[in-house]
């Protein structure tokens, strides 16, 4: 193959003709390659990314840990230097070598460093489970190398995740662990200012207005004047924040005092996302001052700029809501609520298919195959591989799906297995209504997809606490189509079954539901199973809306509702069926969740909130549960 760098050619004719490591041909080679590419990005060189592909490629085919120092240091640069291009997903596989790497030749520092990367470009590709078990993993070797300044990366940067998620309350918690472990420290001084800004952040979405200025004001009053490109765009940031909060607490005067200040500094970054976040807080405020045509017009303006740097898109669309909701003008701050309904619905479907595409990669599907034929692959692994096998190759294909669809989920419940409790009870009650175990756990694994749809509807409506209006109503049932549209690009076989349970999981037996007003058997039976199981359990938790129902209420509800919202003969199997349950298990919720505790990323969740839990209660008599997955 052709190579776009002459250094990697150089190693690949090394390797090839010693096949080690630890040659010192090879190991000249490794030098002059990772020396290269350390030049030219301290010369601030732009190197290609189909470059860096090359150099990637001529590194993996390098085996062994033989000077494995300049291999991963390599590795780790140059998936810096994707991510600052722009090119996050690209940097993955940089990062994955690295972590590799580190971890086969016993290298905790670099393991820990190569781990952090590898979670920052899951988080900022939007692979939020994987990137928590990444800085789950890096936590704990921060923690057994004692040093409290990587400690505060790894905290900083789970906290960063979780405020991707939407996890605001347990991003909050991670912030103010690097506070508590910065306190007394004047080097981590740094880490603390940026646990404070991102706590403003986390407050200004939970409207914990009075949490949030206090941490804006605590941050900026312990700061110095910003003197790099860097400091200033995080200046920007905060001060764009700081505004937004006062501005909430109608603070109108002082906001503009903030933002004349986020103007200045954004004009010295030359930086395009400072501009557009200080312009952003500039026609708010002028919203709020009674110049409402100045600022929707420099909002507007905004937008245009913000269509060409698509990270701050859904900023510019969220202020333009705010700002004709705050005028009074409901139907203009519905254009642009769809509007940034659909960037993100487009990015997360994006970039939820393309690690989907990485996962499949990684165990050895062939995606090319799957979309020319799958009813054939399907046939064909079915009758080389059995029933049982061709189960669990479901399973371990739809593992990326089945962890996006909790994340998705974890807006409104905590513990992250409401997806399976749902899939359980529904394997169950289609078992209790004939289907054969191989139906039943097909089911089970659909079902738990249900809600993967709500990755694109926005935390405002999700975690709104009081009644829906109509055109939020019309936004949060959408994500039935999202979810199915999502599945039915996947090109995974078998997945007719979750596509269908996730569009049709809201339709009504007596045709009243939604999206598609179907009625009577006109609904899958998968999707009516998974409907029955699916308002109990939600009917039966807390959610932001409402507190958690007891069972009775919540059977009582059911019956009600046999015939209307339910299919009337599933509805009395399942009425049987919760009886029997309740007999059989004390803590129905243990049973019905038991797969929640197989989930590597909801147990590198628990193994993070158990540190927290520590550290603030030693004993753990006054331990969160939010959390806790070790029953």
């Amino acid at each position: 193959m052709p190579h776009f760098s002459p250094a990697a050619s150089a190693l690949e004719r090394a390797y090839a003709a010693t096949s080690s490591a630890d040659d010192p041909l090879v190991a000249q080679a490794l030098t002059e390659l990772a020396g290269d590419v350390q030049r030219r990005l301290h010369a601030g060189a732009s190197i290609p990314v189909a470059e860096c592909k090359d150099i990637c490629d001529a590194l993996a085919a390098v085996k062994g840990t033989g000077n494995a120092l300049v291999r991963i240091n390599c590795l780790i640069d140059l998936a810096h230097h994707l991510y600052l291009m722009g090119s996050p997903f690209q940097a993955i596989d940089p990062a994955k070598q690295a972590s590799a790497l580190a971890s086969l030749a016993s290298i905790p520092t670099l393991t820990r460093k190569a781990l952090t990367t590898l979670g920052v470009m899951y988080a900022d590709t939007g692979n939020i489970p994987q990137a928590i078990e990444c800085h789950s993993q890096a936590l704990e070797i921060a923690q057994s190398l004692g040093d409290k300044g990587i400690e505060c990366v790894v905290w900083i940067n789970i906290g960063v995740a979780l405020l991707y998620a939407a996890q605001y309350r347990d991003a909050i918690d991670c912030f103010e662990r690097v506070q508590t472990i910065a306190s007394d420290d004047p080097s981590l001084k740094a880490w603390r200012l940026s646990a404070l800004s991102n706590i403003a952040l986390a407050s200004l979405h939970l409207e914990d207005y009075a949490r949030g200025l206090r941490a804006a004001e605590s941050a900026i009053g312990d700061s110095a004047p910003p003197s790099s490109a860097k400091e200033r765009l995080s200046r920007v940031l905060l001060e764009n924040n700081y505004a937004r909060l006062l501005l909430e607490v109608n603070s109108v005067d002082k906001a503009i005092e903030r933002c004349a200040i986020a103007k200045r500094y954004a004009a010295e970054s030359h930086s395009a996302r400072a501009e557009i976040a200080a312009a952003i807080a500039e026609g708010l405020c002028e919203v709020h001052a009674g110049k409402a045509d100045v600022g929707i017009s420099r909002l507007t303006a905004t937008l245009e700029k913000a269509r060409l740097l698509r990270p701050m898109l859904r900023d510019t669309l969220a202020a333009l809501v705010k700002s004709h909701e705050f005028l009074g003008e409901p139907q203009r701050a519905l254009v642009y609520l769809r509007e940034m309904m659909e960037v993100s619905r487009q990015v997360q479907q994006d970039n939820a298919l393309k690690h989907l595409k990485l996962h499949l990669d990684n165990i050895g599907f062939s995606y090319a195959e799957a979309t020319g034929g799958a009813v054939a692959l399907e046939r064909r692994e079915a009758a080389l591989r059995g029933q049982v096998a061709e189960q669990e190759l479901f399973r371990s294909r739809i593992e990326m799906l089945e962890r996006l669809a909790v994340t998705a989920e974890l807006r409104d419940d905590s513990t992250g297995e409401h997806s399976y409790r749902v899939g359980k009870l529904s394997a169950l009650l289609a078992i209790e209504y004939g289907v054969d175990d191989n139906t039943a756990f097909m089911i089970e694994l659909a079902a738990r997809l249900h809600d993967i749809g709500k990755i694109g509807v926005p935390d405002a409506i999700l975690l709104k606490p009081d009644k829906l209006n109509d055109a939020e109503r019309t936004v949060m049932r959408s994500h039935t189509t999202v979810g199915a549209e999502l599945l039915s690009k996947s090109n995974i076989p078998q997945m007719q079954m979750a596509e269908e349970i996730a569009r049709h999981h809201h339709e009504w037996w007596d045709g009243s539901g939604y999206p598609g007003n179907l009625s009577g058997s006109a609904i899958p039976l998968a999707s009516r199973i998974t409907a029955l199981a699916d308002v109990f359990d939600a009917l039966t938790h807390r959610r932001p809306y409402k507190e958690a129902w007891p069972i009775d209420r919540a059977i009582d509800e059911i019956a009600r509702l046999k015939g209307k919202q339910f299919d009337p003969q599933l509805t009395t199997y399942f009425l049987t069926l919760v009886e029997k349950l309740r007999e059989t298990y004390v803590d129905l919720d243990a049973f019905l969740g038991q797969a929640a505790l197989e989930s590597p990323f909801l147990q590198a969740r628990s193994r993070i909130w158990d540190t927290l839990r520590k550290s603030k209660d030693p004993d753990g008599s006054g331990a969160d549960s939010r959390l806790d997955l070790q029953r």
